[in-house]
């Protein structure tokens, strides 16, 4: 929203630092902090927000710079913008600035919220971007008549209110998504997709179980730490596949993390080809993608291993679906090495237990699962383009508030430029007791 959007008769442009109070943090010396609420809730910045509220992961028992209740948190630094509301009294650190506005403090929330990107390009710093106080007090606001505020106010939370049942509704969608897509590869392997009768617990007539090292023409972990050094590692080269590369299914190559054909030539047993099915072997079990032509002689990192699967005995789509679903993940998660970080070695991945089917089968069972999952992807990609439209349509909302647009003005308000003269008297009287206080 540009800050010279025109505004309503009756309407006042105003600096933020006349119409608020603002408090800049200011951290306590560490030896006040605790975790067992002795003093107020500590808030040093956006790490610790919420939705509304900001949730303490620390107390301060000697507090230097204290925000009230419906004060408005506004983080000034790493990341510079965003917003919560102390919903009690607490001590706030550097990275926070505290708003206090008395009369609708809903109001300048809301507006801060439509600035947030503004703030954001005020910025300033190379280690990481802030915001200087006199930033904050110089930065302009919309000021309406204060019964106005209040029906602005109603009137965007109505609204917000209705596009928030909308989002949660979506965002339930997506994840019923998620439990039929495991579900879908569930009946798969049992057999059910495409047999009629199946018995639970029991495999259909002509499958078996077998270890997944019996359907591998190669299991092959990547190489070690001493095959690969510093000075080996380029940009633009032939991409390194570890669990990071691996996302959703999908092989999603990074090409500043890569070495050059020459090296990868001279360690063939981790070129990967079209039909392998590559696994992280570290951190979280079960991340597996399918090299297709396009990852065909890309190569396989120290962080994962593949699969080459016997092209005579399993289908390299049926194997990896296989893998990639929750019995897998399961059995993976309880046999992993290390207490550290789950880790798997050769073993672990050659006993991975594999209903197989006859060959044609599996093939079946490949176009079921790729039909119902291209279903799923369709209204994935609806979903998350509806919630874009949702966060767009929250947006123009606001813009639409604080250009006098969202509601109709009323000639028997109050003008705000009576509120505004309030404000400054209200402010100097403030100003002249504290000076007072100060004598006595």
């Amino acid at each position: 929203m540009s800050e010279n959007a025109g505004i309503p008769n009756g309407w006042e442009w105003a600096k933020l630092g006349d119409v608020c109070e603002i408090i800049l943090g200011q951290s306590p010396t560490s030896d006040t902090y605790n975790v067992i609420k002795e003093g107020l809730p500590f808030f040093q910045g956006k790490a610790e927000f919420t939705e509304l509220y900001p949730i303490p992961e620390k107390w301060c028992s000697k507090p230097n710079k204290i925000a009230e209740p419906f004060d408005i948190l506004l983080s000034v630094r790493a990341p510079v913008g965003a917003i919560n509301i102390a919903d009690k009294q607490c001590c706030i650190g550097r990275g926070l600035a505290a708003i206090r506005y008395p009369e609708n403090y809903k109001f300048i929330c809301h507006y801060l919220k439509s600035i947030e990107q503004i703030l954001d390009a005020k910025g300033t710093g190379t280690t990481f971007k802030a915001i200087s106080g006199e930033i904050i007090r110089e930065q302009s606001v919309p000021i309406p008549p204060i019964l106005e505020q209040h029906r602005i106010v109603a009137k965007i939370e109505a609204l917000f209110s209705s596009l928030d049942k909308g989002i949660e509704s979506l965002k339930t969608a997506q994840q019923q998504l998620k439990v039929y897509r495991q579900a879908v590869l569930k009946w798969a392997f049992e057999g059910k997709l495409t047999n009629d009768y199946v018995k639970d617990g029991e495999l259909p007539d002509g499958w078996k179980w077998v270890k997944l090292g019996d359907l591998a023409e190669k299991i092959q972990t990547g190489p070690f730490g001493s095959q690969l050094h510093k000075e080996d590692y380029t940009v633009g080269g032939i991409p390194l596949i570890n669990p990071m590369h691996i996302k959703d299914g999908f092989i999603v190559a990074d090409t500043s993390f890569s070495i050059s054909k020459i090296k990868r030539d001279s360690l063939p047993n981790y070129i990967l080809k079209e039909g392998d099915v590559i696994m992280g072997r570290r951190g979280e079990m079960g991340r597996c993608g399918l090299v297709n032509k396009k990852e065909d002689g890309w190569f396989c990192g120290t962080g994962s291993l593949y699969i080459r699967p016997k092209g005579k005995i399993v289908n390299s789509f049926f194997l990896y679906h296989c893998l990639k679903g929750e019995t897998v993940k399961k059995y993976l998660d309880e046999n992993a090495a290390g207490t550290t970080m789950a880790n798997l070695n050769s073993k672990i991945v050659t006993d991975i237990p594999v209903p197989l089917p006859l060959l044609h089968e599996q093939q079946a069972i490949v176009s079921e699962i790729e039909s119902r999952l291209s279903v799923c992807d369709k209204l994935e990609e609806s979903i998350t383009h509806s919630l874009k439209q949702a966060e767009a349509l929250r947006q123009s909302i606001l813009k639409k508030a604080f250009e006098g647009k969202l509601v109709p003005q009323d000639p028997n308000d109050e003008s705000a430029n009576v509120l505004l003269e309030r404000i400054k008297a209200e402010k100097e009287k403030n100003k002249q007791e504290k000076k007072v206080k100060l004598k006595r």
